[in-house]
């Protein structure tokens, strides 16, 4: 296999169970020389004859093959793998301990022998190692603990005289070595570009997007796949336990659900930003859950979804009324943008809640007539909001000028040029994502719920 550049990468592979045995058995696969290092005898002794430690499809024919002609070995020592390598891969576990608490004791364990092993090879000045953490771990653990291990015992800054770099795996038991040579994407967290695009280079050749991304971006993203892989497992099942009480074929409603790649299985709604709100998914939530109460069935997930959209609403209350300032101004008040539907608006509520609080609030919102209001829309505001036209104005930059702290609840282009008016004084609390170029002039005085 023609892997250019990456032909002449020395890979050493720290943990050999199924990330680590399957890593180093595909890179060998792919023309690196690999050396694995594993504290268990019994794992290491396996590999030197070519037997995988591990039962998964196709990864005895692959360790057979590489050990066989030399691009798979193993070695105890692992200050003598780090120096006979370019990168060092640490594949070891972090299981959770008893109250769920990720352990890192694995972690910390290699990390100070890799550092231990780079004070010497890197005494030469022109020598470079870079260190390749594929462990799932918490975003801060490598920044926070690993990083300062390394620097301590090797003498040496990351980023400047070695490397680190983390690169979260995407790959399942039972399909890992289809998953390597198949990746959904690639994710590689970089202390420093060199280091970067020598992991990334590893994988040239391989289909799927790639993402040079900040460290702890990178450690995040595999919790937020395994969350929502775990959550998709259990909305399926809750729907199948709904569907079963009412005599209706799940898989039927599923594949009906599976069809629509334009809201459900894609990309929208998966934005952080502010709460969700409107006439029909906070009423459709609340009729399946009782339906579901009212035929004895348990379905956890769904009757926390409510819960947790006013949780996020909480974290808005709390971020605007934690800056301190009386006079709020906001621009918008719509549950979304494009309509002047206030019904179940998480951004009336904000309103109701801060008034109710003592705060004087001002809101614009460039869609919103007063006078048009009707029907159920205009019902649900006399009732949540009956002295909306008293905090209601016509001009945006009254509210920019109103409030020691002003929301943004609506990125609009009258939004947009208000804020460019602020006072220096002003807070801003973002509840919409505003642009990279707003959010960096407001410097120290930028805020949001949901980063």
């Amino acid at each position: 296999m023609d892997s250019g550049r990456t032909e002449r990468a020395r890979l050493s592979v720290f943990g050999l169970g199924y990330v680590g045995c399957v890593s180093a058995a595909c890179f060998a696969e792919r023309g690196h020389r690999v050396v694995g290092v594993d504290v268990d005898e019994a794992k290491t002794a396996l590999l030197a004859q070519g037997v995988s430690p591990i039962v998964e499809e196709r990864i005895a024919d692959v360790v057979a093959e590489v050990v066989g002609d030399g691009r798979l070995s193993v070695t105890s020592d692992l200050a003598q793998a780090v120096h006979d390598t370019d990168v060092s891969l640490v594949c070891v576990g972090t299981p959770s301990t008893r109250g769920g608490r990720l352990s890192t004791e694995y972690l910390e364990r290699v990390t100070e022998q890799i550092g231990a092993a780079l004070a010497t090879k890197l005494a030469t000045e022109d020598a470079w190692h870079t260190v390749v953490y594929r462990s799932t771990m918490l975003p801060g653990t490598c920044t926070d603990l690993l990083v300062p291990i390394l620097e301590e015992l090797s003498g040496k800054r990351a980023g400047v005289d070695f490397g680190v770099c983390v690169n979260p795996e995407f790959l399942r038991e039972g399909s890992s070595v289809r998953d390597f040579h198949d990746p959904p994407k690639t994710v590689v967290g970089q202390s420093d570009e060199r280091a970067g695009a020598d992991v990334m280079a590893l994988y040239d050749g391989l289909p799927g997007p790639r993402f040079a991304v900040p460290i702890g971006v990178a450690e995040m993203t595999k919790y937020v796949d395994n969350s929502f892989h775990a959550l998709k497992v259990a909305f399926g099942n809750e729907v199948g336990a709904v569907c079963a009480s009412l005599g209706v074929d799940s898989h039927d409603v599923m594949e009906i659900f599976l069809a629509d790649t334009k809201l459900n299985i894609s990309g929208a709604y998966l934005r952080p930003g502010y709460a969700f709100g409107g006439s029909c998914l906070p009423k459709d939530v609340r009729a399946l859950t009782h339906v579901a109460r009212s035929r004895d069935v348990t379905v956890p997930l769904l009757d926390h979804v409510l819960p947790s959209n006013e949780a996020h609403v909480d974290r808005a209350v709390e971020t605007v009324v934690g800056l301190g300032h009386r006079r709020i101004g906001m621009f918008g008040l719509t549950f979304k943008a494009g309509t002047d539907d206030l019904r179940e608006s998480p951004l009336v509520e904000l309103v109701e809640r801060l008034i109710g609080k003592g705060h004087d609030v001002r809101v614009h919102d460039s869609v919103l007539v007063l006078a048009r209001l009707l029907g159920a829309n205009r019902a649900f505001v006399d009732d949540r909001l009956p002295h909306l036209a008293q905090v209601l104005v016509d001009d945006p930059g009254e509210v920019a000028a109103h409030g020691g702290t002003v929301i943004v609840g609506s990125r609009d282009e009258q939004t947009l040029t208000a804020l460019e008016g602020l006072r220096d004084d002003v807070q801003v609390v973002d509840l919409v994502r505003l642009p990279m170029d707003t959010r960096r002039s407001l410097g120290h005085r930028y805020h949001a719920i949901a980063w």
